[in-house]
């Protein structure tokens, strides 16, 4: 312990941020059931279902396994005002649905004038643009996106037609948050989030003309940018929200990743899940939004997952300590081998000058309660005609 202690001026203390950020893969393949025979009910698999029916949870090793991490997990909802078409989902499904598209409302979208809980919109204004009726949640995991997501660095490319066994590799969309660095909202009680857009067919650029919507109806609301909306992306929650069926209503008119109009995807073949039918046609997968089951919808979008990818972000505190030693100071050690008899043995002669060799820097709380101790690499010489001013960095 010190014997004497040195206060710290204002101008000593500093604080500092840091972000440091690493690249996040993930492929369709692993999100599609690397493991096992890629069915969810196969224990060796790396994707679990349950029986409440909710949502499912994708690892990237088998779930039993003790080195398996949690990826993200996928869960469909929708608002109030999607009650038509339900086909034969029970009373308890319904309501989960219900439930799970409120409580993601509440945490991202909060509550309007009124107490009402507000719905996604697809421009993210939350008072004006068509609202998200229903909607595929994307939970990544913590341990994934640490602090947040990037902004400007979420990409997703995903096929729009075919069946999970066959798909149309000729039709492949990537949504990201376009410009979100110069371009993202602020009015989410979870934090700052981004609009995504479908920016590129096949690799290749998307006309912001509108010749792109010609083509595939479904997308045809667009941003400012030219782009159609896609979803949102919320960073700090690390949630990203798709519309399933469209933007405006239950029979999905715009908008939407499960297929609208002339949507290509509208008529693709559902996988490991029974036959649906009604207004939308046998099969369809937008039928199936409303009359099948989560792990249904969870499934077939898990299999048409070509790439997720996004930066990470790491927020580093510091508190900058510059503990100054000034030629009077600390020449002499508390340490008792210092003395020997009453005499400092480092000094030859009673005229000698005092000598110290710092190893240590301890920092105390105004009681003098030792609170950190910081280490040098090696000791450093002080005398008299000496001044020294250590830098200790504090993170967390």
């Amino acid at each position: 312990m010190a014997s004497t202690f040195k206060k710290f001026q204002g101008s000593d203390i500093t604080n500092t941020r840091t972000l440091l950020h690493e690249s996040v893969p993930m492929t369709g393949t692993l999100a599609s059931g690397t493991y096992g025979s890629g069915t969810p009910d196969d224990a060796a698999t790396n994707v679990r279902t349950y029986t409440h029916g909710m949502f499912e949870s994708v690892y990237d090793y088998p779930y039993l396994s003790s080195s398996a991490n949690h990826i993200f997990d996928l869960a469909p909802g929708w608002a109030t005002t999607a009650t038509g078409n339900l086909g034969g989902l029970t009373t308890a499904v319904k309501k989960k649905r219900l439930n799970i598209y409120n409580s993601m409302a509440q945490v991202l979208a909060g509550f309007d004038i009124t107490g009402g809980i507000n719905q996604f919109d697809e421009n993210g204004d939350l008072t004006e643009g068509s609202k998200y009726n229903n909607a595929l949640f994307v939970n990544f995991s913590r341990l994934l996106y640490k602090d947040e997501i990037k902004k400007g660095s979420f990409k997703l490319k995903y096929y729009v037609t075919g069946s999970y066994a066959s798909l149309d590799y000729a039709k492949l969309l990537t949504i990201n948050d376009y410009n979100a660095v110069n371009d993202y909202k602020v009015n989410s009680p979870a934090g700052e989030f981004g609009v995504l857009y479908v920016t590129e067919l096949n690799g290749a650029a998307v006309a912001t003309d509108g010749t792109f919507q010609t083509s595939y109806p479904s997308l045809r609301q667009r941003g400012t940018n030219g782009y159609s909306f896609a979803g949102l992306i919320f960073y700090q929650a690390g949630v990203a929200v798709f519309p399933i069926t469209g933007s405006t209503d239950a029979s999905g008119s715009t908008n939407a990743i499960f297929g609208g109009g002339a949507f290509p995807l509208q008529s693709g073949p559902v996988e490991n899940a029974p036959t649906y039918s009604g207004s939308w046609g046998s099969g369809s997968l937008r039928r199936m939004v409303y009359s099948g089951s989560a792990d249904d919808i969870a499934n077939n979008f898990r299999h048409r997952l070509n790439n997720i990818e996004f930066n990470n972000t790491t927020e580093l505190n510091s508190s900058i300590y510059f503990c100054r030693a000034n030629h009077n100071d600390f020449n002499y050690s508390s340490n008792p081998s210092y003395l020997s008899a009453s005499k400092i043995v480092v000094k030859d002669q009673p005229t000698d000058t005092p000598v110290s060799y710092i190893t240590s820097v301890g920092l105390y709380d105004a009681n003098n309660n030792l609170m950190a101790t910081a280490k040098l690499s090696e000791p450093i010489k002080k005398t008299p005609d000496t001044e020294l001013v250590l830098r200790v960095r504090l993170d967390y």
